[in-house]
C-alpha cells in the first residue's frame, strides 16, 4: 500500500504509467476478500488493476515444491505475464530492509555461498525494489501519517514457515545484541553485490575461454577448469548453472561442491542430478543441461543381402554383392560372403559384448573399446553393430573385426557402406 501510494504520488512528476497486479494464491480463506480490497482501492484511486487466481496449494502438491516456493513461482509468472501484456518496463516490488535482513539469514541457514549473501538487489533486470533501504518501522510510520489502510496477511504469523520463525524469534534477539543489525546487514549486502558485479564481468570473459562448442547444452573444458583456483571454479559452476537453468533457485553450495567432485574424481564418466539441472563429466569436459539427454532404446534389425536398412539414428547401411574388392574406409568394409554362414543383423550395444578387432590378437570387451576411444555414454547407445549370430563383425563406422576378411579366392565380396 505504501509503495503504491508513493508511486501514485510520483507518477505525474516522473511521467509514470502504473498498472496494479494482484494474485490470489488461494492459501487462506480470506484471500478473495484481500483481492477485493485491492480492486476497490484501485477503483477509488483510478488505477487499472489486474487480478489473478492460482491454486498454489495444488501447485505445490503437484510439483513437489514447498508452499513458499510454489507461491513465489506462481506470483513471479503472473507478474511477468501482466507486465508483458501491458508493455511495462519495470515490475516494482515492496521488499524493505527488514526483508533483506531476513533473506540474508535464510540463505545463510540454507547453505548459500558468498554469492547468495548478496541477497536481494534494488534493481535486477526489470525487477525494481525502491524500498529496499527503508525499514518496516519507517513504512508503518508513513502509512499511519498518510492515513492508509492495509490488510495483514495472517500467514505471516504462522510459525510453520521458517521466515516467520526467524522474524518473530531470532531477529528480535539479534537486534537486542545490535540495534543497528539491519543497517549493518544492508551495507554488507551492498558490498557483496558490488563484488558480485565484478566477478560477473570476469566470469563472462572466462567462460568464453572455457566453453567447448556444443549443440546439446553447455560444455566446459576440464583441463582449463583444473587450472583455476578452487574458489573460482565454484563461481564458474554457479554461472554455468544460471545460464542453463535461467535462475539459481534451490542451488546450494553443496551442489557446487558435488560438481567439483565430478571434475576431480578418477571416474572419466559420471553424472549427478541437481534441482532442475543435470551435470555430467564426460572425459575432458563438464556438461551442463537442464535435463538429462535422452538415450536411444535398444534395436535389432535384419540386413537383407543385397539391400539396405535404415538405422534409428538417421543413417542407412547399404549391402552390395561385388565380384571384386574396391577398398575399405571408416564408412566402408568388405567381407568374404562365403564365410558368412548366418543371417546378418544390425543391433545396438549390449552389456558383455566382445569383438575381435582387426590388427590385434585376442578379443576385446566393447565397453573397454568405447572407453579407450573416449566414446561418451549417450553416444554408445547410438553406435550400430553388424553381427552374424553372436559374432560382432563391425562396430559400424568405427572399426571392423578380423572375421571373414575379403578374399577374391573365396568368391563374391559383400561390400557394406554407411550412408
Amino acid at each position: 500500500m505504501v509503495l503504491l501510494h508513493l508511486l501514485r504520488g510520483a507518477a505525474r512528476e516522473f511521467n509514470l504509467t502504473l498498472q496494479v497486479a494482484h494474485l490470489d494464491h488461494q492459501i487462506r480463506p480470506e484471500s478473495a476478500a484481500d483481492a477485493e480490497f485491492v480492486a476497490s482501492l484501485c477503483e477509488k484511486w483510478q488505477l487499472p488493476c489486474q487480478l489473478g487466481r492460482e491454486d498454489v496449494p495444488g501447485l505445490a502438491k503437484g510439483s513437489g515444491l514447498s508452499l513458499e516456493m510454489a507461491a513465489r513461482q506462481a506470483r513471479r509468472k503472473f507478474l511477468q505475464v501482466v507486465a508483458d501484456s501491458f508493455g511495462c518496463e519495470r515490475i516494482v516490488l515492496a521488499h524493505h530492509r527488514d526483508d533483506q535482513a531476513e533473506t540474508f539469514f535464510l540463505r545463510l541457514l540454507r547453505g548459500t555461498g558468498i554469492s547468495g549473501l548478496a541477497a536481494m538487489r534494488p534493481l535486477q533486470g526489470r525487477w525494481w525494489r525502491p524500498l529496499l533501504g527503508v525499514s518496516r518501522r519507517q513504512i508503518l510510520d508513513y502509512a499511519r501519517q498518510q492515513g492508509l489502510r492495509w490488510v495483514e496477511d495472517e500467514s505471516n504469523r504462522d510459525p510453520a514457515y521458517l521466515r516467520n520463525r526467524l522474524r518473530q524469534q531470532i531477529m528480535p534477539q539479534l537486534r537486542d545484541l545490535n540495534p543497528q543489525l539491519d543497517e549493518r546487514l544492508s551495507v554488507l549486502c551492498e558490498q557483496v553485490q558490488g563484488e558480485e558485479d565484478f566477478w560477473q564481468q570476469h566470469l563472462a570473459q572466462l567462460l568464453i575461454a572455457l566453453e567447448v562448442p556444443a549443440l546439446d547444452g553447455l560444455r566446459l573444458d576440464r583441463a582449463l577448469l583444473l587450472e583455476q583456483h578452487p574458489a573460482l571454479r565454484l563461481r564458474i559452476y554457479r554461472e554455468a548453472l544460471r545460464r542453463v537453468r535461467h535462475d539459481l533457485q534451490r542451488i546450494e553450495t553443496s551442489h557446487l561442491r558435488a560438481i567439483d567432485g565430478l571434475l576431480l574424481a578418477d571416474r572419466s564418466q559420471a553424472q549427478i542430478d541437481l534441482p532442475e539441472c543435470w551435470v555430467a563429466r564426460r572425459y575432458e569436459q563438464l556438461w551442463f543441461r537442464s535435463v538429462a539427454p535422452a538415450r536411444l532404446s535398444g534395436y535389432d534389425l535384419p540386413l537383407p543381402i543385397p539391400g539396405q536398412v535404415d538405422l534409428p539414428h538417421g543413417q542407412t547401411l547399404q549391402a552390395l554383392v561385388l565380384a571384386e574388392q574396391q577398398g575399405e574406409s571408416a564408412a566402408v568394409v568388405e567381407f568374404s560372403l562365403a564365410e558368412l554362414n548366418e543371417p546378418l543383423r544390425v543391433r545396438s550395444w549390449q552389456p558383455g559384448d566382445c569383438f575381435a578387432p582387426q590388427g590385434m590378437a585376442g578379443r576385446k570387451r566393447l565397453k573397454r573399446y568405447f572407453s579407450d576411444e573416449r566414446i561418451e555414454l549417450e553416444e554408445r547407445a547410438s553406435i550400430p553393430l553388424l553381427v552374424a549370430g553372436e559374432k560382432i563383425l563391425w562396430v559400424i563406422g568405427r572399426r571392423r573385426s578380423r572375421h571373414a576378411r575379403a578374399n577374391l579366392q573365396a568368391g563374391p565380396i559383400l561390400r557394406l557402406e554407411l550412408l
